[in-house]
C-alpha cells in the first residue's frame, strides 16, 4: 500500500513573479505617462501588484 506523499506546487514562486511583472508595467507606464493621469494609474498599479508580490511570497512560498 502506497504512503502518504507530499506534494508541492510553485504557486508561491510562479504568483510573486507574475505580480512583480506586472508591478514593473505599472512603474514603466508610470515612467512613460509622467505629466498625465497615466503616471497616477501607473503608480497605483505598481504599488498594488507589488503589494500582491509580497502577499503571494509570505502566503504561498513554502
Amino acid at each position: 500500500m502506497a504512503g502518504i506523499t507530499e506534494t508541492t506546487t510553485d504557486k508561491g514562486p510562479g504568483l510573486t513573479l507574475a505580480f512583480a511583472v506586472l508591478a514593473a508595467l505599472g512603474a514603466l507606464a508610470m515612467f512613460a505617462g509622467a505629466p498625465t493621469v497615466l503616471a497616477a494609474w501607473g503608480f497605483a498599479a505598481a504599488v498594488v501588484f507589488g503589494s500582491l508580490a509580497v502577499v503571494a511570497a509570505h502566503a504561498y512560498w513554502d
